[in-house]
C-alpha cells in the first residue's frame, strides 16, 4: 500500500468512527425521541410511547430493499478472482495450435498484465493463442518491464526480464 492510500483509508475510518457513528446512535436512540417530544410539550409517558413506536431514520444512499441474497448489505462477488477469470479466458481462446508463454521476472512475484488484463504473479505458464501480446510486469516497489511478445503456433517461449525502476525513488541536489 502506498502512503497516500493508507492516509486516505485512515481518514475514512476516522470519519466513520468520529462523525457517522455518534450521529446514527443519537438519531436512532429512544432518548432522542423523548427529548424531542418533551420540547414539543408532551408528557413523559406519551414521549415514551412515541419513542417506542417511532421508526429509526433511514440512512440515505443505502438500498431499502434487500439484495438478491436477502441482505441489504453490499454483495460480494462469488466465483474466482479476476486474475483467474482472465487467465481462463485467454486459455479458452487458445485453440488447437496453442502456444505456451513462460513468464518469469527478477525479482519474482511481479504482477503480470497481458493486453491490459491482470493475469497473476510471476512465475507463471500461460497457454495462449498464437499472435502478438503486450506483456507488462510490475512489482511492489514499482519496478517495471514491458514488451511485445510474438507467439507462433505450438511455440514455447520464455519471457524473463529484469525489472527496472520506472520512476526514481531518490533525488539528489548538487
Amino acid at each position: 500500500m502506498t502512503v497516500a492510500y493508507r492516509n486516505v483509508a485512515r481518514f475514512f475510518l476516522f470519519f466513520r468512527l468520529a462523525v457517522l457513528l455518534p450521529l446514527v446512535l443519537t438519531l436512532g436512540s429512544p432518548a432522542h425521541g423523548q427529548a424531542a417530544a418533551e420540547t414539543a410539550g408532551a408528557t413523559s409517558m406519551s414521549a415514551k410511547t412515541a419513542a417506542s413506536s417511532a421508526k429509526p431514520p433511514a440512512i440515505p444512499g443505502l438500498p431499502a430493499s434487500p439484495g438478491p441474497a436477502g441482505s441489504a448489505h453490499l454483495i460480494a462477488s462469488s466465483g474466482p478472482p479476476a486474475d483467474v477469470k482472465n487467465r481462463q479466458a485467454l486459455e479458452q481462446n487458445a485453440g488447437p495450435t496453442a502456444a505456451k508463454l513462460l513468464i518469469r521476472s527478477v525479482p519474482t512475484a511481479a504482477n503480470v498484465w497481458i493486453d491490459g488484463a491482470y493475469v497473476g504473479k510471476t512465475p507463471m505458464l500461460l497457454i495462449l493463442a498464437p499472435g502478438k501480446y503486450q506483456v507488462k510486469l510490475r512489482d511492489q516497489r514499482q519496478d517495471y518491464a514491458e514488451s511485445n511478445v510474438d507467439l507462433l503456433p505450438r511455440e514455447t517461449r520464455e519471457y524473463g526480464p529484469t525489472l527496472t525502476v520506472r520512476y526514481p525513488t531518490r533525488a539528489t541536489l548538487r
